[in-house]
């Protein structure tokens, strides 16, 4: 193997890539967290002082620490970035990209944006890269990426250093692999920064030093990961989610996304597991006040065999899921002992008869070989201290016949070899981010535990037909659960862009989650969508007529769910998916809708919706549940938050604050209701700490204490 360059200086580390790629440098890097943000600093910082250089960055979700438009908001979200974000380190390239003042000989291309972000940011849209996530190592490669560059986990505990890709092993192991594949012969820089506060992730994240052409250890490397705070779950969310944790199967799987639906749903299936009574309650009093039924293959049980998560991203649910002990149930990474367990003929402990089904499956030689104890060992079958030298086993000072054909060394191999049970896998993913907490509960996870999940490649995840055999036995009854923005009368859905063209965010594995479930025996897609949303204080409904972007075409349409129900469209005409949706539409759009079907031709004439289906609106949704909001089974921030109890009365504040800005008569009557001499009051009623978190105790322009004054009068 050949042992990578060792630096510890990222300005060395810039030398070396110009060295061998050139000054056209096309540097390839992670979604998310995993970005070595102290050496694409420096190298971005080198490119625009020097205009004979030419970089071309490709990555996607390039996160920054937020920052205030308005006064008031930076007031606010100072003091919250230095104690949420610690010490992490914005990219200067994502603080130029913002305000659209990349230098000329600087491109930035994403697959993946943060939602909502870079609308109407021209060079953002310009240079986005519309590509699955399953194809963005292969799009790299095409676009003539010459440098790989992520940063790692190491540790350190034992003699030599280990390293691990973390958070993100999703593209590296793919793009070196695709590179040697299609390249011919041109340079691939792969290098590796260490990050010391990144949570060091074994089995397939765990990589050796060789991986790398180049290794850094700079401090410099070493910064707190992005933490975005957990998100508000509102009512409308948990209506969804608890809609959605209906159509989960004990014993099946598991993949949800991040946001606050994400976080509704795994605390509704929690709920389920240890309060099912308040479960079955808040849902039978759901259905009564919409009038829905729940579908005849929903289940409403605690989770007896548990689930098996395996979803691109590995976010915060799933790690209460874990901890609550919902994902418990394990997979093998090894079809011939996946399909034992599968077909019952082996169970998770081992026993004489484990070996023998082994070796009757072929998986394992008659005469045992080095390979075989490797693999014998990964999964618990031997013990970690069995070892194989010379076509002998060696434990415990014993040395022990490897043939299992021999009784007399079968009987041996039994006493001193096996193991207890057999080590799985609870979770795949891909990549993860999350809040502080979820960082430092990986930190401090015990070892046995954390080798249960497994951080892997995202080929493995969202594409299965390299390994439909695996997937199909290990991803039973899945359910897919991912969330849109809009959805057609006819099935299609809207979630990651606009009709003009603009990009939201991107497509990331939904495509692929959404096909998948039409590929797979027994699973099922479940898009969660919000059926209405307001603009100008006006509601609009996401349920419309058509749109001219589609994520996912209606085709593979499935189940979609809104806060009033479950619409399941499989294997439905084109006037049955009309209806079904109707029905979970928010009543204030339905006839109109209804109206326009009918002129198309895709519903009869003398349709009506029935009665029963009229009470969709949002009072019916917010009457129902307010009552277990406020007992606390469905709490706004149901796995805590980074914000104080005052930062929560701020925020709230704000909020009005900028509603009454955004209407100017209501801003009027914020002003006349506050008097002038008030404006200039020390506002004693109010108590002091509002004051002095948002820097407003002492002011003296007039401006200032005008401000003041309508950040008090909204409290």
């Amino acid at each position: 193997m050949t042992q990578p360059l060792k630096l510890q200086s990222v300005e060395q580390t810039i030398d070396r890539i110009i060295e061998k790629v050139g000054k056209k440098i096309v540097f390839c890097m992670p979604l998310g967290i995993g970005k070595p943000n102290g050496l694409i600093n420096a190298l971005y910082r080198r490119v625009k002082a020097d205009p004979t250089l030419h970089l071309k960055i490709l990555t996607a979700l390039s996160l920054e620490k937020p920052k205030g438009k308005s006064d008031l908001e930076q007031r606010f979200l100072e003091p919250l970035a230095k104690r949420v974000f610690e010490d992490y380190l914005d990219m200067d390239y994502v603080l130029d990209a913002r305000k659209k003042s990349l230098p000329p000989n600087v491109e930035l291309y994403e697959f993946f944006m943060k939602t909502g972000d870079y609308m109407n940011n021209r060079p953002a849209q310009e240079h986005f890269l519309y590509t699955n996530y399953s194809h963005a190592a292969r799009d790299a490669i095409i676009q003539g990426a010459n440098v790989y560059a992520q940063c790692l986990g190491v540790d350190e505990s034992g003699p030599t250093p280990r390293y691990s890709l973390s958070s993100n092993p999703d593209l590296t192991t793919d793009v070196r692999r695709i590179f040697n594949e299609q390249a011919g012969g041109k340079p691939l820089v792969m290098i590796g920064l260490v990050n010391r506060k990144m949570p060091f992730m074994p089995n397939d994240a765990e990589v050796p030093e060789s991986t790398f052409d180049i290794l850094i250890d700079d401090p410099i490397g070493t910064h707190a990961p992005f933490a975005p705070p957990n998100m508000k779950v509102d009512l409308q969310d948990y209506a969804i989610a608890l809609w959605a944790s209906t159509l989960v199967r004990d014993g099946g799987t598991l993949q949800i996304g991040i946001g606050s639906l994400g976080d509704g749903i795994s605390h509704a299936l929690i709920t389920r597991d240890k309060h099912n009574s308040e479960y079955r309650q808040m849902l039978k009093e759901l259905q009564a006040a919409t009038g829905k039924a729940l579908p005849a293959e929903a289940e409403l049980g605690r989770f007896e065999q548990g689930l098996y998560g395996c979803s691109e991203m590995f976010v915060n649910g799933f790690l209460r899921l874990i901890n609550a002990g919902v994902v418990r149930r394990e997979v093998y990474d090894d079809l011939a002992l996946q399909k034992l367990v599968s077909e019952g003929a082996i169970g998770a402990e081992v026993t004489p008869a484990t070996l023998k089904q082994l070796l009757t499956a072929g998986r394992i030689k008659p005469q045992i070989a080095a390979e075989d104890v490797a693999f014998l060992k990964q999964y618990g079958i031997f013990k970690s201290e069995v070892q194989w030298l010379d076509g002998e086993l060696h434990v415990a000072d014993r040395k022990i016949g490897a043939t299992i054909g021999s009784k007399a060394d079968f009987d041996e191999i039994c006493k001193l070899c096996l193991g207890v049970k057999l080590n799985g896998y609870i979770m795949h993913g891909g990549f993860f981010i999350g809040p502080r907490d979820f960082y430092q509960t990986l930190r401090d996870m015990p070892r046995e535990q954390l080798h249960r999940i497994n951080m892997t490649r995202i080929l493995f995840i969202n594409e299965i037909m390299t390994h439909y055999e695996l997937a199909r036995l290990q991803r039973r009854h899945t359910r897919f659960i991912n969330t849109t923005m809009m959805t057609s009368l006819l099935g299609a859905h809207t979630s990651d862009g606009l009709e003009s063209g603009q990009m939201v965010s991107g497509v990331g594995g939904q495509y692929n989650f959404v096909a998948m479930a039409h590929q797979l025996p027994e699973a099922r897609s479940i898009l969660l969508m919000r059926a209405y949303r307001t603009k100008d204080d006006e509601p609009q409904s996401n349920v419309v007529w058509n749109y001219g972007h589609a994520t996912i075409p209606r085709h593979l349409r499935d189940i979609v769910i809104t806060e009033y129900g479950i619409a399941d469209l499989r294997g439905q005409s084109d006037s049955e998916v009309i209806k079904r949706i109707l029905a979970i539409t928010d009543s204030r759009f339905q006839d109109e809708l209804m109206l326009t079907a009918k002129k198309n031709r895709k519903l009869e004439k003398d349709y009506e919706i029935p009665t029963s289906q009229r009470n969709n609106i949002p009072d019916v949704i917010h009457n129902t549940l307010t009552r277990w909001h406020d007992l606390g089974v469905l709490p706004d921030f149901p796995f805590g938050t980074d914000f104080t109890d005052d930062e929560l009365v701020i925020v709230r504040s704000l909020t009005r604050l900028k509603h009454s800005i955004e209407h100017p008569m209501e801003l009027v009557k914020t002003l006349v209701n506050t008097t002038v001499g008030k404006m200039f009051e020390s506002n004693n009623d109010v108590p002091e700490r509002y004051l002095e978190r948002m820097g407003m105790k002492d002011v003296n322009s007039f401006k200032e204490k005008i401000v003041r004054s309508l950040f008090v009068g909204n409290l």
